[in-house]
């Protein structure tokens, strides 16, 4: 499978295509806009979710409730548009007119002034209208066709907050149905009350020095089967892919498996994992330090990835920058943003490693219908269990 997302934060809309989605799997929409609903969630967000209320539409690849194998379109309409129609407009304007709202002075720690100079554009508006996290957006839109095709074959996804700023909750190692029951009712995910009214608070403290916070999210994939992802090339090393995929999420900075760096204080005998065998479990992990992978391979343990956001870089108390124009020193221009998303910097993370684990899922057991992916998934599990 892949994707191609398109579109602007302050445009008309999102876009996204989706292609080599395999037929007949149902299309829950329902499901798919809950995933956008969790995203624009969480304790410090800013006034931009009061705004967009984001729904996805289908505008191709499903037909009366089913995907009928050819690309699926998702669309997902800027609700702002309205008061950005002469800013973002595509028709041309004069150089000099006021309306264009040009961006001249470049902010600290966003692609502003990276991309301006890469592709020569004088109005950074043009930079930062399409690095902007809203275009996460779309990667939520299609990790929610990718979950329902994982729910199919009873592969769950969850999500928790481990540490906003300061503040850390110890790892809660609970069923993976109660982690999403209760970390959905949490503002910012987590499942210890006390951790989460000082989260709430140091967040508070945060937005009153005009200041932002980042923080630790952790995935948790189940019921994956062992064998997906390879070791005999680099780029078909499956926890690389999620790696990467987690990497490319606007303010994130590190990603990690299992017990992670935790693993280099370790000696090895406190860092792999025994293989045990009974005749009705198979093969099996002791523990799962490894985090679900060996060699590039999910073990069929738990997949649990955890991933690093910095704090925001758009802050209302803003740093130094230069105008690129006339080379003095300004404080760098504000736009609309967030205090504190790591809570829905998890559900961008999750989705992003639910279409991961999806697309290794098909190149493993292959099928242009959900009917030929069923029969091969079940003689690769025979085989697995008669090995």
């Amino acid at each position: 499978m892949r994707y191609l997302t398109a579109g602007e934060t302050h445009g008309p809309q999102l876009t996204a295509i989706i292609e080599g989605f395999p037929s007949n799997v149902n299309l829950n929409f329902e499901d798919l806009n809950h995933q956008l609903h969790r995203r624009q969630k969480g304790y410090g967000r800013g006034r931009r979710m009061q705004i967009e209320k984001d729904t996805a539409t289908i505008a191709g690849g499903v037909r009366h409730g089913k995907t009928t194998g050819a690309p699926i379109a998702l669309v997902v309409v800027n609700n702002d548009w309205k008061h950005w129609t002469s800013v973002m407009g595509i028709e041309p304007v004069e150089e000099d007119n006021e309306g264009k709202r040009r961006v001249n002075r470049p902010r600290p720690g966003h692609a502003d002034l990276n991309g301006g100079l890469k592709y020569n554009q004088k109005d950074l508006r043009n930079i930062l209208e399409r690095s902007s996290a809203r275009e996460t957006t779309m990667r939520v839109a299609t990790g929610a066709v990718a979950r329902q095709l994982l729910a199919e074959f009873g592969i769950k996804v969850a999500g928790q907050v481990i540490r906003i700023g300061d503040v850390e909750v110890e790892r809660q190692e609970l069923p993976v149905d109660e982690l999403i029951r209760i970390t959905e009712e949490s503002p910012v995910r987590v499942v210890d009350k006390e951790a989460e009214a000082k989260m709430i608070a140091a967040i508070d403290a945060a937005k009153e020095d005009g200041d932002t916070l980042g923080g630790i999210v952790e995935v948790i994939i189940e019921g994956v089967p062992v064998g997906l992802g390879s070791h005999v090339q680099w780029d078909r090393k499956l926890d690389g892919k999620i790696a990467q995929a987690v990497l490319s999420i606007q303010a994130f900075k590190g990603v990690e498996f299992g017990i992670g760096f935790e693993a280099a204080e370790r000696r090895g005998s406190n860092v792999h994992d025994e293989i045990l065998y009974t005749q009705e479990t198979g093969f099996r992990r002791r523990t799962n330090r490894a985090g679900g992978f060996e060699g590039g391979m999910t073990t069929g343990e738990q997949i649990i990835v955890r991933g690093v956001m910095k704090p925001i870089s758009t802050l209302y108390k803003p740093l130094q920058s230069v105008d690129i124009d006339t080379k003095e020193v300004f404080t760098a221009q504000v736009e609309r943003s967030d205090t504190c998303a790591v809570p829905a910097a998890g559900v961008i993370m999750e989705n992003v490693i639910a279409w991961e684990v999806a697309n290794a899922f098909l190149d493993k057991f292959g099928g242009d219908s959900i009917e030929e992916i069923r029969t091969n998934l079940a003689n690769f599990l025979k085989q697995v269990e008669n090995y």
